[in-house]
């Protein structure tokens, strides 16, 4: 069985796309999902969020609304709204934010190199996030939420990239948010085989996002398999969009917390100043390199510095995310595990540094923390080690759309 295949995807027509295209199902809340999808009948929001149909009082996680889900996923398809394509096909995905390009493939993946770790993982799951996902996927039995992975870049990939983009694209269209989102139907064989071959002979791919919605796929898998299989069932595989590591784009993953842990102000900067370099700064800080912070607090900017001798040599604890837990979060502001204490939340960078201030000057929390981005080759080192990255320490932009391309099992 290959690493990836072709597969016959399950598209909007182009007239439609635009009426279809959601952002993924984890970066709305109900409400806001309901607020996007009003007066848009075929919004995948209706797929993805399938609650934003029922009263407003109903858990998220009931029966109904995976049911509800599948039954919209049923009226679209017989509105010919969403329609399968006749033959197994590859994918080109572009997005462009502002300046930002980046094109992947959009393919589906082989679970057992999933479970073998050929396409390696950095994060922990939540039990609940993932038992959502099998519930999701088994109710539309289908795969809508494509998993992001990226692989180290090859020429024979990026030469062909280039040819088969040059070409008329299928859907060429902008969000809401200003991404522009193109997409070309892969359907030639020789092209099928030249991509299928060369990533056949790669050593590994890497999931960036997207760790619940593969554990799940797997599961689901495992719950279907039977002793007459032949590993080529449409289930044994999970949708995916695959980019090369030297186009993606990591924004920084910032800190807030809702306390100095019973310290004034002058008295946390003291401890902090223990292990870092502290200066004022007249401006926000956006630090420029690894090792280095920006601190808000009491409606001043701080610039930190670690002390390189506390950086270890090590691919998990010399993270910038883990060296600001283990040396700031958790001996001076008294934050536990950061997945589970509800002292501390998280701020993508898209939102800017003006949201980490707006967050303290609200009064909401009482100090904030500015990252440098994690690196591809971080991420990698992490992965290749088998070791887990702390939570909440890459964001991924621009997002990929749900709807544009989904997988019927």
């Amino acid at each position: 069985m290959s690493l990836i295949r072709p597969f016959a995807g399950l598209r909007p027509l182009a007239e439609t796309a635009n009426d279809v295209i959601a952002p993924p199902y984890d970066v709305l809340n109900t409400e806001e999902a309901r607020q996007r999808a009003k007066d848009r009948p075929w919004s995948f929001l209706h797929i993805s969020k399938p609650e934003i149909d029922l009263p407003p009082d109903t858990d998220p996680y009931n029966d109904a609304v995976y049911a509800k889900g599948a039954e919209n996923l049923q009226a679209m398809l017989e509105a010919n709204i969403l329609k399968q394509d006749e033959q197994a096909n590859y994918y080109l995905y572009r997005l462009k934010m502002g300046k930002h390009e980046q094109i992947g493939l959009v393919a589906v993946a082989n679970i057992a190199d999933y479970n073998s770790n050929r396409i390696r993982k950095h994060e922990l799951t939540r039990p609940n996030k993932e038992d959502d996902r099998v519930r999701q996927i088994d109710a539309l039995n289908a795969q809508t939420g494509p998993v992001f992975l990226t692989y180290k870049h090859h020429p024979t990939i990026d030469a062909l990239v280039e040819t088969l983009t040059a070409q008329a694209p299928s859907v060429d269209l902008t969000a809401d948010d200003g991404v522009v989102h193109t997409l070309w139907v892969v359907d030639d064989p020789s092209h099928i085989e030249t991509i299928t071959t060369t990533f056949d002979a790669m050593d590994c791919l890497y999931i960036a996002d997207g760790h619940h919605r593969s554990a799940a796929a797997s599961r689901v898998a495992e719950k279907r398999r039977t002793s007459q299989q032949t590993g080529e069932e449409a289930y044994n595989y999970f949708l995916t969009v695959i980019f090369p590591d030297n186009k993606m784009n990591i924004l920084d993953y910032n800190r807030v917390v809702k306390d100095l842990n019973g310290l004034t102000t002058s008295e946390f900067i003291d401890q902090v100043a223990k292990n870092f370099k502290v200066n004022p700064s007249q401006n926000p800080v956006k630090p420029q390199g690894s090792g280095e912070f920006g601190l808000f607090v009491d409606g001043q900017w701080y610039r930190l510095m670690i002390d390189s001798d506390k950086i270890p040599n090590d691919p998990v604890a010399s993270l910038d995310v883990s060296l600001l837990t283990d040396y700031l979060l958790t001996p001076i502001l008294g934050i536990g595990d950061p997945r589970t204490d509800k002292r501390i939340d998280f701020v993508g960078g898209i939102r800017g540094l003006g949201e980490l201030e707006k967050r303290v000057n609200s009064g909401e929390m009482a100090v904030a923390f500015a990252l440098y981005p994690t690196s591809m080759e971080s991420l990698m080192a992490v992965a290749d080690a088998e070791k887990l990255m702390p939570p909440k320490s890459t964001w991924f932009e621009p997002k990929l759309a749900d709807g544009l391309v989904s997988h019927l099992l």
